[in-house]
This record gives C-alpha cells, sequence and structure tokens, in this order.
C-alpha cells in the first residue's frame, strides 16, 4: 500500500507540533509491513523533514528568506499536486486543512484534526480568519477524520454534521527529547522554578497562571516562573506583571531548541500548564519523560492524556491553581508520587501505537 503525505503543512512550519507529528508517522508506518510511504513536498522549509530517511521525502529544502515565504508556498502547492498524481498513491493523508485538495488523485482521503480552538475561542482569533473556513470545507471532503483526542472528536461531531463512523481517535506518541548535558544554571541561575510551556495568548491562560502566582506570598518567596518560547513578553504582559507587583526577575521568558527545554523540564520543580483548552497537549508528557511534576487543567483533553500522573485544577479558578501548585510545590512526597505516575502514564503514548492505529484505518479504507 502506498500512502502519500501532501506537503501542505511543510511550506508553513519549519518545526511544530504538526510536522513533528507528520514525520513521526511517516517513519513508523514505514516500518510496518506491506506500508510504502512518500511524504510528498517538492519546496519546503521543514526542519524534521531534513532528519527524516530520504526515501521517505520527495521535495528539496529552501531556507525560509525575506520576503520569500509566499513564492515557496505557492510554488511548494502548485508542484505538490501533479508530483503526487504521478506517484499513484492508494491513500492521500492531508497534513493540514485547505478548501480544495492538494492532491487530486482518486483515491481515499484522510485528514487529521488536531483541535477545534477556531471554533471554541473565536474571540482569541481576528475576525475573518480564514483557518475555520478551510478546516471545515477539509473536514467535509475526507473520506475520514483522525482526532488526537477522544475530546477532540466529541468536539468535531458536536460542531460539525459528520457521521461518527467516519472518526477516529490516535493519540500522539512522545519521544524524550534530545539532552546535550546543558546545565540550567548557565541558561536561568540556580534558584527554584516553575516552568510554563505553551503560547502565552488567550485560552493558553498565561495570564491566569500569573495572577495564582503573585496572589502567593510563598511561591513568590520560594519560586520564579520561566516561561519557554512564543517569544519575549509584550508590552501588555509586561503591564500585568507590573500590576500585580512582579518583575522580570520573578517571571523570565526564554526561547531556543529542544536541549535547552530539556535541560529546563529535568531542573524545574514542577511544569504547570494551566491552558483552557487542547486538542492534545504534549508538554504533559514531555515533562513526564523527564521526571518533571506535573500540575494541570482539569478541562478539555488533558486529563484524557495525563491521566493519574498530574495535580489539577480548575483552569478558570485563581484559587484553584494557587492552591495546586502550593500543595505540589510544598510536598516532596507528592512530587515523587508525581514523577512515578508519570513513568507509567508516558509509556501509554507511543509513535509506534499511534502508527499501527493509523494504518489499521488506511487497510480499512483502502480494501
Amino acid at each position: 500500500m502506498k500512502i502519500v503525505y501532501d506537503g501542505q503543512v511543510f511550506v508553513e512550519q519549519t518545526y511544530g507540533g504538526i510536522s513533528r507529528y507528520i514525520c513521526a508517522l511517516a517513519s513508523h508506518l514505514a516500518r510496518l509491513p506491506g506500508m510504502e510511504v512518500q511524504v510528498v513536498a517538492p519546496l519546503h522549509v521543514n526542519g524534521y523533514l531534513r532528519e527524516l530517511a530520504s526515501n521517505l521525502v520527495v521535495g528539496r529544502y529552501v531556507p525560509r528568506l525575506p520576503n520569500t515565504a509566499r513564492a515557496i508556498k505557492s510554488l511548494g502547492t502548485a508542484l505538490c499536486g501533479p508530483v503526487s498524481y504521478l506517484m499513484r498513491p492508494d491513500l492521500v493523508h492531508e497534513t493540514y486543512y485547505a478548501e480544495q485538495a492538494v492532491c487530486r488523485s482518486r483515491v481515499p482521503h484522510v485528514l487529521t484534526v488536531y483541535d477545534m480552538i477556531e471554533e471554541r475561542f473565536p474571540e482569541s482569533f481576528p475576525a475573518g480568519y480564514p483557518l475555520k473556513r478551510r478546516k471545515r470545507c477539509a473536514v467535509y471532503r475526507a473520506d475520514h477524520v483522525f482526532c488526537i483526542s477522544e475530546s477532540t472528536r466529541r468536539d468535531l461531531l458536536d460542531l460539525y454534521e459528520f457521521p461518527d463512523d467516519r472518526v477516529s481517535v490516535t493519540y500522539l506518541g512522545c519521544e524524550p527529547l534530545a539532552q546535550s548535558g546543558l546545565t540550567v544554571e548557565h541558561l536561568v541561575g540556580a534558584s527554584p522554578f516553575i516552568l510554563f510551556v505553551a503560547g502565552r495568548h488567550g485560552y493558553k491562560n498565561f495570564e491566569g497562571l500569573i495572577r495564582a502566582y503573585a496572589a502567593s506570598g510563598w511561591l513568590q518567596e520560594n519560586f520564579r516562573v520561566v516561561c519557554f518560547g512564543a517569544g519575549a513578553f509584550s508590552s501588555e504582559e509586561l503591564e500585568l506583571m507590573a500590576g500585580l507587583g512582579l518583575t522580570t526577575a520573578q517571571v523570565l521568558q526564554l526561547g531556543g531548541g529542544d536541549e535547552r527545554l530539556s535541560a529546563l523540564y529535568q531542573a524545574a520543580a514542577a511544569l504547570v500548564y494551566p491552558s483552557k483548552y487542547e486538542g492534545f497537549g504534549i508538554p504533559p508528557l514531555e515533562a513526564m519523560w523527564l521526571d518533571c511534576p506535573v500540575i494541570c487543567s482539569n478541562s478539555s483533553s488533558i486529563p484524557e492524556v495525563v491521566g493519574e500522573a498530574g495535580e489539577y485544577f480548575d483552569p478558570l479558578d485563581q484559587d484553584s491553581i494557587r492552591s495546586s501548585m502550593e500543595r505540589v510545590l510544598q510536598s516532596t512526597e507528592r512530587r515523587q508520587e508525581l514523577i512515578g505516575l508519570g513513568r507509567i502514564r508516558r509509556e501509554l503514548f507511543t509513535w509506534e501505537r499511534c502508527a499501527q492505529q493509523t494504518a489499521e484505518v488506511y487497510r480499512r479504507l483502502v480494501s
């Protein structure tokens, strides 16, 4: 069976969760008997594709230079269709949302829906945000839809009129992040800290975490907050922190690659994950792989992924967030219990399992 993944996401993302998922899925599917896999990305800007086995990739890496993004996207997408057609696939897996199929082969087309955030939190996106429309078109075109959690599947069926027998749940996998021996003292100093890994806008609920932290004299006295990713603090975020009496010595922002993030997970007192909504939520699993206790929201897919290996709070309740952090961080026993439960929980989410479950659906559709 020949499976083609189109190049949509690989002209959009240099790095990112969706392109990481597609590359991991393609790599593990290719190891299964009877599976021939190709990622068709004639021109792409993606770093993960450069690390994938060369026999799995049809395309060429082009560095993302100023003022070239639109041209690379247009040309790469235009070439993807005819190249894919000539390969005569048995099934096409679309890697992102398009109103019209990029690969026009008359074979089953499948799609992965990662979340329903635009539909659940429209206030977090600008008016006329086009992704919502493109997603709807892509879903209704698909012969089958994969969702990455049961929570996402329920939201999809609740918000779209779509047959539930054409939707499957295949959980993502997670592997330990690359480690380089980098010391966290070199990055943020030696003082104890709480780790936040996510974007900081809207539903990610960074404001809820900061307000809960500011409400606890004990937390401020004993821990800093280190935020990883999403760029430097905005003027609005700095104004919020200043209004709460917090300084940039107490709340730090840091970016970088997996080596830095790995060092932070290993040194953090806990990961705090206050998101109001996630389609899956990789950071808690990444934390578990590196023995970092997880304190997290009780919303959407997060309990589905974290199971018993997390200390939960209501993300809409500042006191709930504060008390959960204090409860874990004041108890060495609770932290060790969460670490132990995390070691068990993380084993349930592997790319091998994701690939096997995905392949079962592919075979059913093709046969």
